[in-house]
């Protein structure tokens, strides 16, 4: 064979395999993105689990300084009920309200902790409320990890010619893990 025989070929070739990598590198580009997302989810949800598990020893140890607080107490306690029941039943846009209503909840308890000097000066009350804020610092850094392969998943399922792909194979856009900014107010007490 001569050169100008396989010319066509190689022509072929190229016109075929070009558009096929493109399409591969684009399909694996979304699934490690997805896969990225879950993994990040996953790590949420274990500090989330964390904080969880903190939240009754924390209650018990206010409940013995100020138990006219009940009212608070039971809305702590409630607030962990609902994140008990939706984790791990969804996306995170479903299972984000009842965490803001667990953030509320807990910022308020220990707001109200700072009105009783016993309670603050209480060793297991410090622990526990220093391994909550590590806890709630851990929940950020996940929530932001999450959040970031969440923008790059869906600038990719939205920018084009990747849209394409997401469109052709039913990639759909993931939720961010949102937290209302009311949960970042500080909250006053007043007796």
């Amino acid at each position: 064979m001569n050169a100008p025989s396989i010319l066509p070929w190689i022509i072929v070739a190229v016109v075929i395999l070009l558009p096929g990598i493109w399409l591969l590198a684009q399909y694996n580009g979304l699934v490690s993105l997805r896969n990225h997302i879950r993994e990040a989810w996953s790590n949420i949800d274990t500090e989330l689990k964390r904080r969880y598990e903190l939240i009754p020893n924390l209650v018990e140890t206010v409940k013995g300084y100020a138990a006219h607080e009940k009212e608070v107490l039971e809305r702590v306690t409630l607030a962990r009920e609902r994140c008990l029941q939706t984790s791990g039943q969804g996306s995170a846009g479903q299972q984000a309200p009842a965490e803001q209503e667990m953030s509320r909840q807990v910022t308020h308890l220990l707001a109200r902790a700072e009105d009783y000097p016993e309670l603050k000066a209480d060793q297991n009350f410090l622990q526990l409320q220093r391994e909550l804020v590590i806890t709630e610092d851990r929940i950020q850094a996940a929530r932001r990890f999450f959040n970031g392969n969440v923008r790059e998943y869906r600038n990719k399922c939205e920018q084009f010619p990747s849209s394409l792909v997401a469109g052709a194979f039913g990639f759909q856009p993931e939720e961010y893990f949102d937290v209302d900014p009311s949960v970042r107010e500080v909250p006053t007490t007043q007796f």
